[in-house]
């Protein structure tokens, strides 16, 4: 069964850095692009980082140069640095993996909350 487990969320104040990290207990690993989503009640999901199969990444408007997504096939992580936190970063972060394969193989995780408060 395949599974994605975030880790990493915790209680920081604003300013502080905090890293998530998503492990997929997936094979070809290095064939999914995974993305980092967060979360609010009453908000709709916000994509906040994706890297593909290449390292290529992209990032929400809202990151402004704070966060870093970055993967390690070897380890099957993908890991995002985050950084000069805001209150408004609070979230429950979930990573996304998905392939190319026609369906495309998709899979959530269950999620890591993020606090961001003084």
């Amino acid at each position: 069964q395949v599974r994605l487990v975030e880790s990493g969320g915790g209680l920081v104040h604003p300013g502080g850095s905090l890293r998530l990290s998503c492990v997929a207990s997936v094979s070809a690993f290095s064939s999914y692009a995974v993305g980092w989503y967060r979360q609010t009640p009453g908000k709709q999901r916000e994509q906040v980082a994706v890297i593909n199969t290449r390292s290529i990444t992209n990032y929400g408007d809202f990151v402004r140069g704070r966060f870093t997504i970055s993967r390690d096939n070897s380890k099957n992580t993908v890991y995002l640095q985050m950084t000069n936190l805001e209150p408004e970063d609070t979230a429950v972060y979930s990573c996304n993996a998905h392939n190319m394969k026609i369906p495309p193989n998709d899979y959530w995780g269950l999620g890591t909350q993020v606090t961001v408060s003084s």
